[in-house]
C-alpha cells in the first residue's frame, strides 16, 4: 500500500522498479526496460502514469503488456495505475539496452547494432551473427 510517508522519488522507484521487470510476452528473456518500450514512470500525490511505446503501432503485445504494467503496480500497492502509450517519437532498436543485446545474443538471437554502426557514408552493411562470428556483406 502506498502511504503519505513515502517520498515522491522513492514511490517512483518503486514504480520503475515493478514496472521494468514485467517481460515481453513475445521474447521472454527480455523485460520492458532491456527493449526500450518502457518510456516514463511519474507518480503524483501517489497515483502512478507509465509511458510505454510500441515496437511498431500495430504491436499485438501491447494489451498484454499494459496488463502485466498494472499487475506488476497493483502488487506493489499502486491502486488504478494509468497506462499510456506513446506512438512519438517511434521505437527505434536505438532505445534497447546492452543488457537487453546480451540477452537476446545469448538466447541466440542476433541482437540489432546501434545505428551508427550500420550505415557507412556511400556504404550500406548488412551484418548478423553466425555463432559467435559477426559476418558483414557491403550491399551496393
Amino acid at each position: 500500500m502506498v502511504t503519505v510517508a513515502d517520498s515522491a522519488l522513492d514511490l517512483r522507484q518503486r514504480a520503475w522498479n515493478a514496472v521494468a521487470s514485467v517481460v515481453d510476452p513475445e521474447i521472454p528473456v527480455l523485460t520492458i526496460a532491456d527493449l526500450g518500450v518502457l518510456r516514463e514512470v511519474t507518480v503524483r500525490d501517489g497515483d502512478v502514469e507509465v509511458a510505454i511505446t510500441p515496437t511498431y503501432s500495430g504491436c499485438p503485445a501491447m494489451n498484454m503488456i499494459a496488463l502485466e504494467i498494472e499487475l506488476a503496480l497493483e502488487r506493489e500497492g499502486f491502486r488504478r495505475p494509468k497506462i499510456r502509450t506513446v506512438l512519438s517519437p517511434a521505437w527505434t532498436t536505438d532505445w534497447m539496452s546492452e543488457d537487453g543485446r546480451r540477452k537476446l545474443r545469448e538466447y541466440g538471437i542476433a541482437p540489432p547494432l546501434p545505428s551508427s554502426s550500420r550505415r557507412r557514408v556511400g556504404q550500406t552493411t548488412l551484418r548478423w551473427l553466425c555463432g559467435r562470428k559477426s559476418v558483414a556483406m557491403a550491399l551496393s
